[in-house]
């Protein structure tokens, strides 16, 4: 984890040279400098090597690209911007310069990098002032695994500025335990992954920590994702560069303008925007991919679906979060979608979220996990064993979960996390030891689905928790109700009388 002093030095500094700009504008000029930092340090430490070998050139840029280390010209060098440019009034020009030469010289970045730190708003005092910061940190620190302590460095901003913006800001940052959960439950340790709508780059993010975690290897798995926001296209970009993740991320709207039409996944992850109304439905009505049912044009969700089970592979798997009204809306046919989804087998399990987890909505919010090849036995990841389980769903209900992380947002925990992706697990394998749990999890039959009208709202299926009998009888317990009202009523009218007492004294008749 990040230093929390460090974090806060970050945070404090960084957002009081923000002054009076917007925390939108102000992301990219913190993030796009700490990008720069990271790749010139990877770059002078190669550098550094590469001089004291006789037979090479330090500033060949092949030498880099076989390191996957991105060349950074002279003008582009971080100690070359802080110590010798910082302090003139130049430079917001000469970070715009060192910003285009990277591109110049990294094709793969052609477009990503920001290019605004010249404009006349941008106080270029406190631009060298936050030079100055961001140069304390050192990603070529022996003692730190760089790519680690930038990666932290980045999502640390992404979430924070998430927050400083409110819904704004969420558009494009997923919190990061619910990536996480995410990503336990899916367990995409090979395979094609997809997010359609991959805001930063998070979900991405998340599961290269999952494979390195579980002993697996980054290029066992391709990346391919969408994002319509060109700036938060450069985000996802710049995101998955410092981590060395090569991703297939393409700019564009996905409903209109699929840049992956034909991609088959195994694993896809999304957080779509909640309950959208302006998708483009009117050109969509004849879409190949409704395939069950068209959604209405004034919500996105069960498009979004669609969309999803459209990429899987006949094996494929998907996490999606969405808003709560998507397990029950009788809108636009929606609910009749839903009802075909359950009968056809693609709807896997169902999970509750406690409120509070997001920055930039209190909207309820659920997670759908979809699945092909539920009607038979198959294999899923890491060799695990997948039971036969089309005719079942499971539901879990977390709304109790997860811990306050601030006045006014939680996480889950990863007790929590654990928890819940080991009932998945268990359920979903073959011979696994699962059980319902009242209050909790409960894997219930489609009839017994049916029989609630396919809502698919987890609290309706587990029941209430059980509250552990003490051993006192009703009875008793209303007797000691009542004796303790009227211990409390005796001392209110004791407490009375004495008042009056003391008002006499003062001359004071009640």
């Amino acid at each position: 984890m990040l230093d929390n002093t460090l974090q806060k030095t970050l945070w404090a500094t960084a957002d009081k040279l923000r002054n009076n700009m917007d925390a939108a504008e102000y992301k990219h000029i913190v993030l796009g400098l700490i990008f720069l930092k990271y790749i010139s340090d990877r770059f002078e430490e190669l550098h550094a090597k590469l001089s004291l070998d006789s037979y090479s050139d330090p500033e060949d840029k092949d030498e880099y690209l076989a390191e996957n280390v991105f060349y950074v010209p002279p003008s582009a060098r971080w100690n070359f911007l802080q110590h010798q440019r910082a302090k003139l009034p130049s430079i917001g020009k000469d970070i715009d310069d060192a910003m285009d030469a990277i591109e110049k010289d990294n094709p793969n970045l052609k477009g990503v990098l920001p290019k605004d730190y010249a404009r006349p708003a941008l106080d270029k005092k406190r631009l060298g002032e936050l030079i100055d910061l961001i140069g304390n940190i050192g990603f070529n620190d022996p003692e730190q695994n760089s790519k680690d302590l930038l990666g932290q460095v980045y999502e640390y901003f992404l979430g924070m500025f998430a927050d400083a913006e409110g819904k704004r800001g969420g558009q494009f940052y997923t919190p990061a335990s619910i990536v996480k959960l995410l990503v336990e439950m899916l367990e995409p340790y090979n395979g094609r992954i997809y997010d359609g709508c991959c805001g930063s780059g998070g979900m991405f993010v998340q599961s290269e920590k999952f494979i390195q975690a579980h002993g697996g290897r980054l290029d066992d798995i391709a990346v391919y994702g969408q994002e319509s926001n060109p700036t938060t296209y450069r985000l996802a970009k710049m995101n998955l560069a410092i981590r060395g993740i090569d991703a297939q991320i393409e700019l564009g709207d996905t409903f209109h303008n699929d840049r992956h039409k034909d991609l088959q996944v195994d694993y896809a992850i999304m957080n779509p925007p909640f309950n959208i109304s302006d998708y483009g439905a009117e050109s969509l009505q004849d879409s190949h991919l409704w395939k069950y049912g068209v959604p209405p044009a004034g919500n996105a969700n069960y498009a979004w679906l669609q969309l999803v089970l459209n990429k899987l592979s006949p094996s494929g798997v998907a996490g999606i979060v969405l808003a709560n009204g998507s397990m029950t809306s009788n809108s636009g046919g929606e609910n009749e979608i839903r009802k075909r989804m359950i009968r056809e087998g693609v709807v896997d399990c169902m999970v509750a979220l406690p409120t509070q987890l997001f920055f930039n909505t209190q909207i309820p919010a659920c997670l759908w996990f979809l699945a092909r090849n539920r009607n038979k036995e198959s294999i899923g990841a890491a060799g695990r064993k997948l039971r036969a389980r089309d005719t079942e769903i499971l539901f879990i209900d977390a709304r109790k979960m997860g811990t306050l992380i601030s006045r006014k947002n939680k996480a889950f925990t990863d007790d929590d996390i654990a928890q819940i992706a080991d009932v998945y697990h268990q359920w979903r394998s073959k011979g696994g030891q699962y059980s319902d749990v009242q209050g909790f999890c409960k894997s219930a039959r489609l009839d017994e689905v049916e029989a609630n009208q396919f809502v698919l709202t987890p609290g309706r299926y587990v029941g209430s928790e059980e509250v552990e009998d003490d051993g006192v009888s009703f009875e008793e317990k209303v007797a000691g109700i009542t004796e303790n009202l009227k211990a409390h009523f005796a001392e209110s009218v004791a407490l009375q009388e004495r008042i009056k007492e003391n008002l006499k004294k003062v001359g004071i008749e009640l």
